[in-house]
């Protein structure tokens, strides 16, 4: 059993590699990869989704070919990490469809944020209405992307 108290056997983690590469590989081929029949391999996924450990099933959308080239790390410091104001933070981060990621953190950041936008100038308008406008954010720093090297969301399960 791990941390989170849900059990996986070596089934449901070959499972998890096939879907990880691609979520829409047919049970039946996810069978024959992890040596069950198509229905027990639908029983384990729904488990697995019902239990979190499949958190959803998204496709993957390349920002670029979507006219949201550029990428942007953000780091945010807050005046007070009190248990309200860091929730009213968190939620104005999850609202905004341009943030992808939100991470609250350990040392000199109390955030980091990964942001896809059409433009700087969409950026700017995002920097007023989520950090300017808001009190608690004492300062950010901006990082822009300059190349895509790698982006996924898989978890080495070996």
């Amino acid at each position: 059993m791990n941390k989170r108290g849900v059990e996986l056997d070596p089934f449901d983690l070959g499972i998890l590699e096939v879907l990880q590469r691609n979520n829409a590989t047919p049970q039946r081929e996810i069978g024959e990869a992890v040596n069950l029949s198509a229905p027990a391999v639908q029983r384990r996924i729904k488990r697995m989704e019902e239990t979190g450990v499949i958190g959803g099933n998204v496709a993957v959308v390349d920002p670029d070919k979507v006219g949201r080239p550029i990428t942007i790390i953000v780091e945010i410091a807050v005046e007070s990490e009190q248990i309200g104001l860091l929730d009213a933070v968190k939620a104005s981060f999850a609202a905004a469809p341009e943030v992808q990621q939100c991470y609250y953190v350990t040392g000199d950041a109390d955030f980091v944020l990964i942001v896809t936008v059409a433009s700087m100038a969409e950026y700017e308008a995002l920097t007023r209405r989520l950090f300017f406008a808001n009190p608690n954010i004492r300062r950010f720093r901006t990082l822009v992307a300059m190349d895509r090297v790698k982006v996924g969301l898989t978890v080495p399960l070996g």
